[in-house]
């Protein structure tokens, strides 16, 4: 793997990073969303996208380039810099997409990446095979061995300092992604795109979105920069950036425009639905929904690509502050509420919450419980794993806020849901200065309850009481039987 690219903060598995991009001079700072450009469309030109918008890097396609009458020759003689105008960093693909969709291209690993090469582009892609979901493991296996061997010949390629990407593949088998992760890993390439996941994106399908991206982590290790080809739409870029995607690229910010779809962070309304635009970028505020409606075609598809991007770079700054601030499962709780498809995606991220522990910081800013979901996160399955190394006394009360029934417990520890026990010395440091509700739901209860078995089982011959305020009567049954029990409601003994 190329030293590229260096962590610079970090919240659950997202994180704020600087890849180095040698052949543009130009350091971008990640998470960071490439638009993409088709030379045959001019919607919006890339010196805007650079001025205007903030881009640092987009990303085109070099087969498109190959293969045109009108550009190929352009590219090769001015460069993509040049003929773009665009001062960033160039990302180009290497025709995979056409090969997904139409079948062949006509062109090889070698003949691309070199073109690639002459036509100046900063970060190469080989000619993968994006495997779709649902294929027969037989045909998954075979394809990802094809991509490997691509990856074997990119690797000993001459690039100079252009970068070059080592595509992640494996279909909807994680085993798949992992190993194909680890040998990705393994090689002198530098940027991990996650490929063929645009078929799930388009069907909702964002839990296995997560169970795929997660996999394939598992198996690049933190340090590798991740690209999630084909992450478009900024209603999911929290949650892929809390899985540890560094780069999106997005083609629905034009596509949509097209026809007259106009992105939130929520999801997607047609224009013509709108009576009012609940946004204040530059668009939104000079035109209104009437005098969007009111452009000519031509001049309604630039205004639409330009709010579509305004949404998706505001997004990102949003996830840059939220990993900055230890905020940033917060927003994907936040995000996950604006559609079950993306509550879903949430849900599958935290059955990963031990692999998202590994990488989430011990101390940041305040823990909010928002919804069940939380008491799921990471910080809680950490702070259980303490309580492992908690030395207890030989009597112990633990409690919501009811008194110890009597006066012979030694110490005595708040019990806060989802944490459980919470001893004195350790009640101001993170993440024990949550802010939580005063009427806990559920599933913080039996986190809490969690906490307090694990606590007694790793302490078989201390005393333990708990005092609660009225946690149901099956939580308490999962308790171990020798935990003398306070119900705070009405101060009588439950068990």
């Amino acid at each position: 793997m190329g030293q590229v690219f260096e962590l610079q903060a970090a919240d659950a598995a997202g994180r704020i990073g600087e890849l180095t991009v040698p052949r543009a001079g130009v350091t971008i700072e990640t998470p960071t969303l490439l638009p993409v450009i088709n030379p045959h469309l001019d919607t919006i030109a890339p010196r805007r996208l650079a001025d205007e918008f903030g881009a640092e890097a987009l990303i085109t396609n070099a087969y498109i380039f190959h293969g045109s009458e009108d550009y190929r020759e352009r590219a090769l003689a001015e460069g993509l810099h040049d003929l773009l105008d665009f001062p960033g960093a160039i990302v180009t693909d290497s025709g995979s997409f056409q090969l997904a969709e139409y079948g062949e291209i006509d062109v090889t690993t070698e003949e691309i990446l070199q073109f690639q090469r002459d036509i100046g582009s900063d970060v190469a892609t080989p000619v993968d095979i994006p495997t779709p979901p649902d294929v027969s493991r037989e045909r998954a296996e075979a394809e990802l061995a094809t991509t490997e061997e691509r990856l074997a010949v990119a690797d000993s390629f001459e690039a100079g300092d252009m970068l070059v990407t080592a595509p992640v593949q494996g279909s909807t088998y994680p085993d798949l992604r992992e190993a194909a992760g680890t040998r990705a890993a393994s090689t002198g390439l530098d940027v991990f795109p996650v490929g063929a996941v645009v078929p799930l994106l388009n069907e909702y399908r964002y839990a296995d979105v997560v169970d795929v991206v997660a996999a394939a982590k598992r198996g690049l290790g933190p340090a590798a920069p991740v690209h999630l080809f084909g992450a478009g739409h900024p209603m999911m870029f929290a949650l892929a950036a809390a899985l540890g995607c560094d780069l999106f690229d997005s083609a629905a910010y034009a596509i949509y425009a097209r026809d007259d779809r106009y992105l939130t962070v929520r999801g997607t309304r047609h224009l013509d639905e709108l009576d009012h635009l609940p946004c204040s970028c530059p668009i939104c505020v000079d035109h209104g929904a009437a005098g969007l409606r009111d452009l000519p075609d031509d001049r309604r598809e630039t205004a639409l690509a330009a709010h579509n991007l305004h949404v998706s770079f505001a997004e990102i700054r949003r996830i840059k502050a939220a990993i900055r601030e230890g905020s940033l499962l917060e927003l994907v709780d936040e995000r996950a509420r604006s559609h079950p498809a993306m509550l879903d995606g949430y849900r599958a991220l935290l059955d990963h919450a031990d692999q998202l522990e590994r990488d989430d910081p011990a101390s940041k800013g305040t823990f909010f419980y928002t919804s069940a979901e939380s008491a799921r996160r990471p910080e809680v399955a950490r702070h259980h794993d303490r309580l492992d190394r908690l030395s207890v006394p030989d009597s112990l009360f633990l409690t919501e806020g009811p008194d110890p029934p009597t006066d012979d417990y030694e110490e005595t520890w708040r019990v806060v849901p989802p944490f459980g026990p919470v001893p004195s010395d350790l009640s101001r440091t993170y993440p024990l200065t949550a802010e939580v509700p005063t009427r806990p739901d559920r599933p913080a209860i039996e986190a809490a309850a969690d906490g307090v078995s694990r606590l007694v089982a790793r302490h078989p011959d201390a005393r333990v009481g708990l005092g609660h305020r009225g946690w149901p009567a099956d939580v308490l049954a999962t308790l171990p039987d020798d935990v003398e029990l306070i119900d705070g409601d009405d101060r009588g003994r439950t068990r």
